[in-house]
């Protein structure tokens, strides 16, 4: 079959689309035959080194949708034949992948396996995001970094259905508009507005009940400094590189919460994995959540998407097809 690896950490060129032999599962085990598989930004900073992978070669991907090709022994909640989706799974920019079964989960008729490699990880991140972190009221306030993002614009989509005010950091006036139209009450030019002093000026100095910030490094200090009295600084990514060292004591003006959530400690189970996947595809089934799929590429352009989504040209989701 034909599949992406790196062989080195380094740029997308080391991407390589080469052939390697079909896997086969074991116990508790399935193999897909890929369809679709969702891109994200974990899967750059692992090639490049932010965040590495355990061993080399690799193929990266964490999430992808397709059909049941063969089961493991064990294996008994799909069959052969079955229209599956999963992510927190390496291995997915392939044309097969052994994935776990107990990761698996089956899609309605209505969903098409684009839609569902573009919802997996990223619906579920946020709507563990606005969901599980704390309980938020239509009076509280929110600020979402790269609002116009895969995972930022269906942030945005979830905390507006609970009725908060969202302000969202922007670097572009399309981005913006993408934003809005997600029901940003806000957007911040991060380029030009120094955005803390604008939520400052914003909430009459209260400032905001949460920050969902997957930027890091360049946005971290001034994100701990938009939040009010007891505020939650929800780390959940990277992008811009990692945040070394935190002095604890930048809590202590307003006593405020610090979490580095993972969606795999928020779908520990597969009662809760089952929850949040079928809740997020519900939404995008009867159109209350609006997907946006800004790249579709072939697999084996798979350096590319990684070029794009690290440029920061994309908005929204970027897909590859074996």
């Amino acid at each position: 079959m034909k599949t992406v690896r790196a062989h080195e950490i380094g740029g997308p060129e080391v991407l390589v689309y080469e052939d390697v032999p079909d896997p086969e599962p074991t116990v508790g085990e399935v193999l897909v035959g890929i369809h679709t598989t969702g891109v994200n930004y974990t899967d750059v900073s692992s090639r490049k080194g932010t965040n590495p992978p355990a061993s080399l070669p690799w193929t990266p991907g964490r999430e992808a949708a397709g059909v049941v090709l063969k089961i493991g022994e064990g294996v008994s909640n799909v069959k052969v034949g079955d229209r599956v989706a999963y992510a927190m799974y390496t291995g997915s920019y392939a044309e097969k992948a052994v994935v776990p079964a107990r990761l698996l989960v089956p899609l309605p008729d209505n969903i098409d396996f684009d839609t569902a490699a573009a919802t997996m990880l990223q619906a579920m991140t946020a709507h563990f995001l606005a969901y599980g972190i704390t309980r938020l009221d239509p009076n509280d306030s929110v600020l979402v970094h790269a609002g116009a993002g895969g995972v930022g614009l269906l942030l945005i989509q979830m905390l507006k259905r609970l009725g908060v005010r969202v302000f969202t950091t922007v670097s572009t006036q399309e981005k913006a508009e993408l934003a809005i139209s997600a029901g940003a009450d806000q957007t911040i030019d991060y380029t030009k507005e120094d955005f803390p002093t604008v939520i400052k000026e914003s909430t009459d100095g209260m400032g905001v009940k949460v920050v969902y910030d997957a930027v890091g490094q360049t946005t971290f200090q001034n994100s701990v400094k938009s939040l009010g009295r007891r505020g939650y600084m929800v780390f959940y990514g990277q992008s811009s590189g990692p945040v070394t060292s935190i002095d604890s004591s930048i809590l202590r003006g307003g006593s405020l919460f610090l979490t580095r959530p993972t969606l795999g400690d928020y779908t520990a189970d597969r009662e809760e994995l089952l929850y949040r996947a079928n809740e997020v595809l519900g939404w995008v089934a009867s159109g209350e959540l609006k997907l946006h799929i800004s790249l579709r590429l072939p697999l084996r352009e798979a350096a590319e998407a990684h070029r794009q989504l690290e440029g920061r040209r994309t908005t929204g989701k970027v897909l590859l097809v074996p």
